[in-house]
């Protein structure tokens, strides 16, 4: 070999060692996000499990690069990804302990997570202190972006506003001769929010409403005699419950022996998830939301027909709203990662860029399109749907069912959603 041969080789050699393998090297370079939901307690079964069922199947698919298009790349931007999981049961201040653990013991490069409005509101001013992108998959109270801004923030579901502002418009409808309605909601922010958008809705939509009885019983207290019967002697004409979890499933089964569906309608703002597990206990004409046009809402898109398809074949039963949030949140931040990649010039983008490419971002998912719309770019928002349930063949169906476009059902930027509702639903579309 000549000498110039010899440098050459040396000379290719060195780059590679210095250039091409560091080049591989951040190709290569796993993105460790932290996923909490609640893994045990009430709110698993329903909930928590089937987000993180969603979680590892989606984190699977995009590793192996099998997730339809738009989302087809590999990992995150070629970056394979790992998932590292904790359990959201326990106090929020034990949420809160469990977060920094991800953040600064774990070192996770972002968080994806939370159910309970309590643990996000918790865990919100400590992604702020530590400076670290969190990404809010189900969590619904409208304060979160309402009550302040977050820079590393964002969620990717729609807010309870949407829920409440749809049931009410659902029932103005569908039920035109109800007059007297009733609330059982569980008191802390998801509940006291839901019932209150609830509520003023009802009173635009109808001001000669009268209010039965609203009764607020403490998160997962799991037992409603009382409230019951609180109900049944209230004679409502349609009965509001934005309860989730181990509280919806017990109370569908205390409330229904009791007769307390056959004399008032009851509208579940959440119910969608429960009904393939309670799907003979539920009577003919309760009225059922997902939080959005999650399950049996879902549109027929490649992104909804790959998802339900696997999961089923995985977990030998249809994903619920929440597994549709989880991947929703995933493919959100999935896209804003890639967006904040190409604006680099393909190298690994940094925690800044990625949240400037977040910011106001629109997206695919198995739900339709996700628009970052509110909290100044950092709130997600979709239309919505509601329907009533109907026993035929043995099989719980969905019938009757309305559609409602995001902006008809969402406060527009920069106006709180109790003001919203208050002026008539000023600039709804």
């Amino acid at each position: 070999m000549t000498v110039k041969k010899i440098v050459a080789c040396l000379t290719a050699t060195l780059w590679f060692a210095t250039c091409g393998s560091g080049a591989l090297a951040q190709e290569a370079k796993p993105v460790r996000i932290g996923v909490v939901t609640f893994l045990s307690g009430p709110g698993a079964g329903p909930m928590g499990v089937p987000a993180r069922n969603a979680a590892e199947l989606t984190f699977e698919a995009l590793n192996s690069g099998s997730v339809p298009a738009p989302h087809g790349m590999k990992g995150f931007g070629g970056n394979p990804v790992e998932m590292l999981l904790m359990d959201e049961a326990g106090s929020t201040s034990n949420v809160v302990t469990q977060y920094r653990n991800l953040v600064q013991g774990r070192n996770v490069d972002l968080v994806i997570g939370y159910i309970s409005s309590g643990s996000c509101l918790a865990v919100a001013p400590v992604a702020e202190e530590l400076k670290t992108l969190t990404v809010i998959f189900d969590c619904g109270t409208s304060r979160l972006f309402e009550d302040a801004s977050h820079k590393y923030l964002f969620r990717t579901a729609s807010h309870a506003t949407m829920d409440g502002v749809a049931a009410a418009k659902y029932v103005r409808e569908r039920l035109p001769n109800a007059l007297r309605i009733a609330g059982i909601n569980q008191n802390y922010a998801w509940g006291q929010d839901s019932w209150r958008d609830f509520e003023a809705s009802m009173k635009v939509l109808l001001p000669s409403v009268q209010i039965a009885t609203s009764q607020m019983p403490k998160l997962f207290s799991s037992q409603y005699g009382s409230e019951i019967s609180a109900l049944q002697g209230a004679k409502p004409d349609v009965i509001h419950s934005s309860f989730w979890g181990g509280d919806l499933e017990a109370f569908i089964v205390q409330a229904v022996p009791r007769n307390l569906f056959s004399r008032s309608p009851v509208v579940f703002t959440t119910g969608e998830a429960e009904i393939h597990r309670l799907q003979g206990r539920i009577p003919d004409g309760t009225i059922i939301g997902a939080r959005g046009p999650h399950g049996v809402f879902a549109p027929d898109n490649e992104l909804n027909r790959w998802f339900r398809s696997a999961y089923e074949k995985r977990y030998g039963a249809p994903p619920p709203f929440a597994a549709y949030h989880m991947v929703q949140a995933i493919l959100g931040t999935k896209a804003a990662y890639e967006k904040a990649k190409a604006a680099a010039n393909s190298k690994n983008p940094d925690q800044d860029q990625i949240i400037a490419a977040f910011t106001g971002l629109s997206f695919e998912t198995p739900s339709g399109t996700t628009r970052m719309a509110l909290g100044n770019g950092h709130q997600g928002i979709q239309g919505t749907a509601y329907g009533m349930t109907k026993l035929v063949g043995g099989r719980l169906t969905i019938v009757n069912v309305t559609r409602y476009a995001a902006e008809e059902v969402n406060p527009p930027e920069g106006v709180k959603s109790e003001d919203w509702i208050r002026s008539g639903f000023a600039r709804a579309k």
